[in-house]
C-alpha cells in the first residue's frame, strides 16, 4: 500500500506555500484597487475591466499550465519544480506591479494591464502546481482536509501578516521617498518574503501518488472526462460565488471606511494594548483574517461530525444572512460593525479547506471512474475558475462604484455612499447565498469517498506489486 502520512514538517511546508500566494492575494483584493484609483490615478472603470480582460487570459494559462504539470517528469516530481522556478519571477513581477511610472493616462492603463497580466500569469506558474501538490502527497480524505486546513490557517497567516505590514510600512516609507516609492518598497519586502515561503515549500514537501501504471497521456480524454465531472461543475460554481463574496467584501472595506465611516477625512484608530493602534480599515481586516483562521482550524472537527458538504453549505448560508444584516449597520455603530466581520468572516473561513479537499476528492472520482489519473488538470481548472471568481468580484467591485459616482479622494454624494453600503453587504451575501445552494446538488459525501478511496488504494497497491 502507499503510505499517506504526511509528516508535521510537510504539512507546515505545504502551509508556507499558500502563505506567500495569499500574501499577494490579499494585496489584490484589498488594495490593489485603491492604488489604481487613488494612487496610480486611473478612473474606476477602466480598472474593473483591466482586472476582468486580464483573467480572460487565465482561461489559456491555468489548463495549459495544469497539462504541462501533469506532463512534467523530473527527480522532484510534477508539480515541486514550479515552487523552485518560479519562486523570484513572481517576486520581481509582483514588485513591477506596484511601480508608478511617469506615463500619461493612456500609458498608465496600458502599463497596468501588461504587469497585471504578467503577474497573473507568474501566479499560474507557481500556483496551479502547489495547489496540484495537495493530490499527490496523500491519498486520504482526512490528510488532505488536514493538509487543506494547514493551507488555509498559514493563507490567513500570510493574509494577516500583509494587513499589519502593509499600510504601516507604507506610511513608514512615506515619511523618507516619495508616496509613489513607498508602495514600491513596501511590495518589495513583501515579495521577498514571499519567494523565501514558496523555496520552504518546495523543500519540505513531497510527491507520493503516482499517475496508474499504464496511463498514456490523452488530453483530448482527460478534457472529456473534466466536462463529465458532475460534482467538480458543482464546486466550481460554489467557489466562484464564494470568491465575489470575498472579494466584493475585501474589495470595497478600505472605501466604506475611508469614504463612508471617515467622510473622505483621516481614519481614527481604535487602540488595543501597549499603546498600539490601528486605523479603523487595518483593524477591520486584520480582524476578518484572525477570525478565517478560527473558521480554518474548525473546519476538520464540524466536517468531521456533520460531513463536507453540509459544513459548507450551513457555513455560506449563515454568511449570506449576516451579510444582509451588515447592511443595516450605522456609521456609528462601530462594535456590530466589527461583531459582524467577526462571525461572517469565522463562516467564510470554515469553507476554504472544504473547497480544495473536494476538489482533490473530485479528481479521485473521475479516476475511480474513467482509470485515468489528471490532477493537475483538474486542479488547473478549479484554479482558473478561483481567479476568475476573484476578478469579477474585483471588476463588480469597481463596475459598481463606477455606477454609483465615485471619484476619488473627494467627499462622496449620498448616491456614492449607499452605493458602498449595498456592496459591504447585499452585494456580498447574494453571493454567499448562490454558492450555499449550489452545495444542495453536491453527491460526493463522506461515506462515498471512503469507497472510492478504498477503491482506489487496492488498484494503485496492485499496480505496484
Amino acid at each position: 500500500m502507499i503510505s499517506s502520512k504526511v509528516t508535521l514538517r510537510e504539512k507546515i511546508g505545504y502551509g508556507f506555500g499558500d502563505a506567500a500566494s495569499s500574501m499577494f492575494w490579499k494585496i489584490f483584493t484589498m488594495y490593489l484597487a485603491i492604488f489604481y484609483t487613488d494612487i496610480f490615478g486611473i478612473p474606476a472603470a477602466a480598472v474593473g475591466t483591466m482586472l476582468l480582460v486580464t483573467r480572460i487570459w487565465d482561461t489559456v494559462t491555468d489548463p495549459v499550465m495544469g497539462i504541462i504539470a501533469d506532463r512534467t517528469h523530473s527527480r522532484w516530481g510534477k508539480f515541486r519544480p514550479y515552487l523552485l522556478w518560479g519562486a523570484i519571477p513572481f517576486a520581481i513581477i509582483g514588485v513591477l506591479l506596484f511601480v508608478t511610472p511617469d506615463f500619461s493616462s493612456t500609458g498608465k492603463l496600458v502599463y497596468a494591464y501588461i504587469t497585471y497580466g504578467l503577474m497573473m500569469t507568474a501566479y499560474t506558474v507557481v500556483n496551479v502546481p502547489y495547489a496540484s501538490l495537495l493530490g499527490v502527497m496523500s491519498a486520504d480524505g482526512g490528510e488532505r482536509t488536514t493538509l487543506a486546513s494547514y493551507r488555509m490557517v498559514f493563507a490567513f497567516g500570510g493574509s494577516l501578516l500583509v494587513v499589519a505590514m502593509y499600510q504601516p510600512m507604507v506610511s513608514k516609507f512615506s515619511e523618507i521617498f516619495p508616496v509613489t516609492t513607498a508602495y514600491t518598497l513596501t511590495v518589495a519586502v513583501i515579495a521577498a518574503i514571499a519567494a523565501l515561503m514558496f523555496f520552504l515549500t518546495f523543500s519540505w514537501t513531497r510527491e507520493r501518488i503516482k499517475p496508474p501504471k499504464n496511463q498514456q497521456n490523452n488530453l483530448k480524454e482527460d478534457i472529456k472526462n473534466l466536462f463529465k465531472n458532475k460534482p467538480w461543475f458543482i464546486l466550481l460554481g460554489a467557489g466562484v460565488a464564494t470568491l465575489i463574496f470575498n472579494s466584493v467584501r475585501d474589495g470595497v472595506a478600505v472605501y466604506y471606511f475611508k469614504y463612508f465611516i471617515s467622510d473622505g477625512a483621516k481614519e481614527d484608530s481604535v487602540g488595543l494594548f501597549s499603546g498600539l493602534t490601528l486605523a479603523y480599515s487595518t483593524f477591520y481586516l486584520f480582524l476578518g483574517q484572525a477570525t478565517n483562521m478560527l473558521g480554518v482550524i474548525m473546519a476538520k472537527p464540524v466536517s468531521a461530525l456533520i460531513g463536507k458538504r453540509k459544513t459548507f453549505m450551513y457555513a455560506m448560508f449563515g454568511a449570506a444572512i449576516l451579510s444582509f444584516f451588515f447592511n443595516l449597520a450605522g456609521k456609528d455603530n462601530l462594535v456590530l460593525i466589527y461583531l459582524l466581520q467577526a462571525l461572517i468572516s469565522f463562516c467564510a473561513g470554515i469553507i476554504f479547506p472544504l473547497l480544495w479537499s473536494m476538489y482533490a476528492d473530485s479528481g479521485d472520482f473521475s479516476e475511480w471512474k474513467t482509470g485515468r489519473q489528471s490532477t493537475g488538470l483538474i486542479f488547473s481548472a478549479s484554479s482558473m475558475t478561483q481567479k476568475l471568481g476573484g476578478a469579477l468580484g474585483g471588476s463588480i467591485t469597481l463596475w459598481l462604484l463606477a455606477i454609483y459616482g465615485f471619484m476619488p479622494n473627494v467627499a462622496q454624494s449620498a448616491h456614492t455612499l449607499n452605493g458602498i453600503k449595498y456592496m459591504m453587504g447585499i452585494v456580498p451575501g447574494a453571493a454567499a447565498l448562490i454558492s450555499g445552494l449550489f452545495m444542495i446538488f453536491y453527491p460526493l459525501s463522506d461515506k462515498k469517498m471512503t469507497t472510492i478511496s478504498s477503491e482506489l488504494a487496492i488498484r494503485r497497491a496492485a499496480e505496484t506489486e
